[in-house]
């Protein structure tokens, strides 16, 4: 496909994009009146959320190796479907228990979206070609994500629209896109009669890291760390684990090609995605929260606050971008990326409940700038190393671990955050000579409803203890930095798919490193 037929197709695709990610983050400023208004309880609120990032985790590997056996096209048209039906029907939801099902069918789709909308541009064109491209997706990714609580809080404060207007929202625009997909997206399809699908691989992917899943959800908050609910949860986890990989050595078609994980770059790139995941979502998720309870500021008002991060990834992810497929060489930008992360985290870790906002303005611009750097880039890497027969596979391997990464992220810092939390305000109580003896904290989200004197004590403590949850997150940036500089400096090809001899024996990193003209020999 030419650069012009590329970007129509984009529009469609990148429309897509922002609807499935936008749907993870405009519900969390209204779910409490959602909740509310179905009269659910604290464990369907949190359900609510667990449901979606269950499914969608769980079956984005799945959706990547479908995507190499069958026509990718209409796997797309498939996913917006499912998508755009199931969020029709999470706003007619009559009940909690109702709106957590089509939940979980939402999260579907949302795993089929994420993945494929990847997979298909690997299809359209080559990965030098590509980094300009990643730019736009990065630049989505950041709107959907940072302006999502934004969108859902504007919404559910006008009357006339209420809380299900946020499921209602994006399905006009996913059903203009599936029009536009209609019209401009032409992939040459390789059929594959021989085609099987790895139903006991999948099976035992999806429920092992289910079983993950719920224990990071559900640790600390329903049981302890050290638990039998631990102990039962993963280590079934750990035991499918292992018999999923027994599988996908064995099989044809793997669900994970293990002969790509195995390799360096891939390897190296996949421990990079999962360390970035777990610091760019686990500390980027506690900003609007620090915003509201440590800060003060309303929903709108913080979800304005993060811009600065929104514009570091919307302005490194387009300027990287074409920088790579100008020169072909993508693991400057990946270092200089998780460097800036790191950094700005590092930033992030000083501010207490009385920081300039200049200074948390800048963190998170670094923080912004090292997303958009390094999340598209690090799997264009894995992309890079294998046929395109393979390339769906890959880039599912990749969005699940960075996913899982991210999942991991949030409940470990979450964790450490309310542990911080709860001490502080204990403490502060205690000093000014407030009774805890009846068992209240003051550790509840409701602010407003407490005494001028209390209010002030719970905001210093959600203030000063996001900083260390910050600085938990440098530290696992860091790990990211170690992996990427481990990364060969190879070049980025030029052509859609690897030479028949490398897809072979598996391309190795030396055979990738500089393009050399063809010899013929006698």
């Amino acid at each position: 496909m030419d650069h012009g037929r590329v970007l129509r197709a984009m529009s469609g695709l990148l429309i897509v994009l922002f609807m499935a990610m936008i749907s993870s983050t405009i519900v969390s400023v209204a779910l409490p009146q959602i909740i509310g208004s179905l009269n659910g309880t604290q464990s369907q609120y949190t359900w609510v959320v667990t449901a979606t990032l269950l499914t969608s985790t769980a079956s984005t590997p799945v959706w990547g190796k479908l995507a190499d056996l069958f026509s990718k096209k209409l796997l797309l048209t498939i996913g917006i479907l499912i998508f755009t039906f199931s969020s029709l029907a999470c706003g007619f939801a009559q009940s909690a228990g109702q709106l957590i099902g089509f939940r979980a069918v939402q999260g579907l789709g949302l795993g089929a979206l994420q993945v494929l909308v990847q997979v298909i541009i690997a299809a359209m064109v080559s990965p030098k070609e590509r980094g300009r491209y990643n730019g736009y997706l990065g630049g989505v990714m950041a709107v959907a994500t940072v302006g999502g609580p934004l969108l859902g809080g504007a919404i559910t404060d006008v009357s006339w629209l209420g809380w299900r207007w946020c499921f209602f929202v994006g399905v006009p625009f996913t059903l203009l896109a599936l029009v536009l997909l209609s019209r401009t997206l032409k992939l040459v399809e390789v059929p594959r009669p021989d085609a099987r699908v790895d139903y006991l691989g999948a099976s035992l992917i999806a429920v092992s890291v289910s079983l993950l899943l719920l224990w990071v959800t559900f640790v600390d908050a329903e049981f302890g760390w050290v638990s039998w609910q631990t102990g039962a949860m993963v280590g079934a986890a750990l035991v499918l684990g292992v018999a999923a990989v027994v599988v996908e050595n064995r099989v044809r078609e793997p669900i994970v090609p293990l002969h790509v994980v195995r390799r360096r770059d891939p390897a190296l790139a996949i421990v990079a995605s999962l360390a970035v995941g777990m610091a760019m979502f686990g500390g980027a998720v506690f900003l609007g929260q620090y915003f509201q309870v440590g800060r003060g500021y309303s929903p709108t008002e913080a979800g304005l606050l993060t811009i600065p991060m929104m514009a570091g990834v919307l302005l490194s992810a387009a300027v990287s971008g074409r920088l790579v497929s100008r020169t072909g060489k993508v693991k400057p930008f990946i270092v200089a990326g998780v460097i800036a992360l790191t950094l700005g985290f590092l930033t992030l870790s000083t501010i207490d409940h009385e920081t300039s906002l200049t200074l948390v303005g800048a963190g998170m611009f670094l923080v912004g700038v090292g997303v958009g750097m390094s999340m598209q880039n690090l799997l264009l890497v894995v992309q890079n190393t294998v046929p395109l027969t393979e390339v769906g596979a890959a880039s599912g391997a990749v969005t699940f671990f960075r996913s899982l990464g991210g999942t991991m992220g949030v409940s470990i810092l979450g964790a450490v955050l309310a542990n911080q939390v709860s001490t502080k305000i204990s403490q502060g109580l205690t000093a000014a000579g407030i009774d805890t003896s009846g068992g209240g904290d003051g550790s509840t989200l409701n602010v407003a409803a407490m005494p001028p004197a209390v209010q002030e004590i719970v905001r210093a403590a959600y203030g000063d203890a996001t900083g260390h949850i910050f600085l938990i997150s440098a530290a696992i940036a860091v790990v990211g930095v170690v992996a990427t500089l481990f990364l060969t400096p190879t070049r980025l090809r030029d052509s859609m798919d690897l030479a028949p001899a490398a897809e072979g024996g598996g391309a190795s990193e030396a055979a990738l490193e500089e393009p050399t003209p063809a010899v013929a020999k006698p």
